[in-house]
């Protein structure tokens, strides 16, 4: 009796905030020469000089292959990483191609990864929302505005995701706040069916579409997740690439910045 009236009151307390339950984040699965591996056994190998390249995220095909050998073992096709090792004849090659690089030819500029930086005005758009609605970014003015650049096939951009209702939307919700989640070159048909599995895992946010990337060719280049935090006065303050570990928390502390004391 007591188990069912306390089921009853969470039941309760969630309609009442009307914040779903998060479901559980999805892990990586790492694979090399067609086993399983941890984390640290990459790490092992890139520090031996072994890892030749690695790709994240797989087709269908190969998800369903690797799922007949693994089982329950293997998620969803984004969430799959393939890494490849060099031969011990390979390795040596690129160790004495990789020492003859210059470390300036080897890094990559920061301005190769945005077209908009910290201190620019903001590139005015408007967003189609998967639910047909629009949003314009001057109409927001006011506000303080999280755009953020994903992808359905781009795992990190997922991963990041379920962690944005608990360190970003939670704690700025009853202020002037809004968060939008930009898909960067992708159809409205693709977008939609990954949003349903989303939402169906309490990720209810502003998703929208950017099919033919003309918000992305205003705003960045290169690799995502990208975010770009936006004050009240339209002017960028904040951006970011990737999903560090840290990163939603640094974005948490800009976002206190802009926000009235």
């Amino acid at each position: 009796m007591k188990k069912i009236i306390c089921f009853t009151l969470f039941i309760v307390a969630q309609f009442i905030y009307g914040q779903a339950a998060v479901g559980k984040k999805p892990e990586n699965v790492i694979i090399i020469n067609n086993e399983i591996v941890t984390m640290e056994q990459v790490e092992k190998y890139g520090n031996e000089g072994y890892i030749k390249a690695m790709s994240k995220g797989v087709s269908e095909k190969q998800r369903n292959e690797l799922a007949e050998k693994f089982g329950d073992k293997i998620g969803e096709k984004e969430f799959i990483i393939l890494v490849s090792l060099f031969y011990e004849s390979e390795k040596i090659e690129n160790l004495k191609k990789s020492g003859a690089e210059t470390e300036g030819s080897m890094a990559v500029s920061k301005n190769e990864e945005y077209i908009l930086n910290v201190n620019d005005t903001a590139k005015d758009f408007t967003l189609k929302l998967i639910d047909g609605t629009e949003v314009k970014l001057s109409d927001l003015k006011g506000k303080v505005v999280l755009v953020n650049f994903w992808a359905t096939w781009c795992g990190p951009c997922l991963m990041e995701f379920y962690d944005i209702p608990e360190k970003i939307l939670k704690p700025f919700k009853n202020v002037d706040f809004v968060f939008l989640a930009i898909s960067k070159g992708e159809t409205k048909e693709k977008v939609a069916k990954k949003v349903l599995k989303l939402k169906a895992d309490g990720l209810n946010f502003n998703f929208g579409i950017d099919p033919d990337k003309k918000i992305w060719n205003d705003y960045a280049l290169n690799s995502i997740p990208k975010n770009f935090l936006i004050d009240q006065n339209g002017v960028v303050r904040f951006v970011s690439t990737g999903n560090a570990a840290d990163n939603l928390e640094n974005i948490a502390k800009e976002i206190r910045k802009l926000l009235p004391k």
